[in-house]
C-alpha cells in the first residue's frame, strides 16, 4: 500500500480506533475490578493506609462494582458515557488518595498509568461510544433516539 493509500484507510476508520481502545479499556477494568474482588482484603487495606475518606465498606463496594460493571459496559459500548462518568471518582480517589505519594516516574509507574486511565475516562465520557457499540446499534435502529449526531 502507497503511503496516501494507508493514510486514507486510518482516517476513514478513526472511530474504529476509538472503538478499540474504548474495548480494552473495558476490558482492564474488568480485570481490575476481578483483581479487586480476589484481593478485597488488601483493597481494603490500601485504602485504610492511604486515609481515603469515607474508606469503608460502603465505597469499597463502590469501586468494585463501578469497575466490574463499568468494565462490562465499557466493553460492549452499552450507557458509554455513564459507565465512564462512574470510574472517574475512583480513579481520581486513586490519583489523589493512592499513587500521588510515589510521584511521577516512579519504578511501579502506577501514577502514570492510573492518570492515562483517567484521562480515557475522560474522553469516552464525552465522546461517547462509536460504531462497534450496542449503543449506536440501537441508535442506529431506532430503538433509542440519538442523543447527539454522531459520525457513522
Amino acid at each position: 500500500m502507497e503511503n496516501q493509500s494507508i493514510r486514507a484507510w486510518i482516517e476513514s476508520r478513526r472511530d474504529l480506533w476509538l472503538d478499540l481502545l474504548r474495548i480494552y479499556l473495558g476490558a482492564a477494568l474488568l480485570i481490575k475490578g476481578m483483581v479487586f474482588v480476589g484481593n478485597a482484603a488488601a483493597l481494603s487495606e490500601t485504602m485504610t493506609a492511604s486515609h481515603i475518606p469515607f474508606g469503608d465498606v460502603g465505597l469499597l463496594h463502590y469501586v468494585v462494582t463501578a469497575h466490574l460493571a463499568g468494565g462490562i459496559m465499557l466493553l460492549f459500548g452499552i450507557a458509554t458515557r455513564a459507565a465512564a462518568a462512574a470510574n472517574i471518582p475512583v480513579l481520581l480517589g486513586a490519583v489523589l488518595f493512592v499513587h500521588r505519594r510515589e510521584g511521577l516516574f516512579a519504578p511501579g509507574q502506577s501514577l502514570e498509568l492510573t492518570l492515562l486511565v483517567l484521562f480515557l475516562l475522560v474522553l469516552f465520557t464525552i465522546n461517547g461510544s462509536g460504531r462497534l457499540s450496542v449503543d449506536h446499534y440501537r441508535r442506529a435502529s431506532g430503538y433509542e433516539p440519538p442523543m447527539e449526531p454522531h459520525p457513522a
